[in-house]
């Protein structure tokens, strides 16, 4: 067990140190088996983190995200945190004013989370596979760049189900209702 969980150290550890040498707009902790966002990567980034655009976290073990990595990582344009346990934001998500796509598919997400309304530059909202019953329709239809929501695979509710255009600007992905069954 401890040389797998050094073996991740490292990777991570590999990870930051190429995207901080070659100054890519990226960083690619995917599959880490982070249960946190490692505190040292904010000293070892702090030279780069204005530059990264992209950050992708999907498919750790994370539980929750801090007002602190969103206000050292503010210039994403793209933040994919699927398959994680995540089941709210920080508020400080509404910070993010380059945002544009924001990937929470596949985690535990009980309500929509009502930040992202705030956020006038998303484009694309995935929060397939969650436990989201009740979205803030008004909300949703007075962003103006939003142009796909997908809220396939949660249990939504019927009010949901009538927003269609042209009450809402964008694509509404949704499962197929089930059939109600005969008594």
């Amino acid at each position: 067990m401890q040389k797998r969980m050094g073996e991740a150290v490292a990777r991570v550890a590999r990870k930051v140190n190429d995207t901080v040498e070659n100054k890519t707009d990226s960083l690619d902790l995917a599959n880490c088996k982070l249960m946190t966002f490692p505190v040292g990567i904010y000293k070892a980034m702090r030279s780069v983190t204005e530059g990264i655009h992209r950050i992708s976290l999907a498919n750790n073990e994370l539980k929750s995200l801090t007002g602190r990595f969103i206000n050292t990582f503010n210039q994403l344009r793209e933040l994919n945190l699927a398959g994680n346990y995540l089941h709210r934001l920080p508020e400080e998500v509404t910070s993010l004013l380059h945002l544009r796509a924001i990937d929470l598919s596949r985690n535990r997400f009980r309500r929509f989370p009502e930040a992202l309304a705030a956020v006038a530059t998303l484009e694309t909202i995935d929060l397939e596979e969650n436990e989201i019953a009740e979205v803030p329709v008004e909300k949703l239809a007075s962003m103006t760049s939003l142009q796909s929501l997908n809220l396939r695979a949660n249990p939504v509710g019927p009010d949901v189900r009538l927003l269609v255009r042209p009450l809402v600007p964008f694509d509404l992905l949704l499962s197929p209702e089930e059939p109600v069954p005969k008594a």
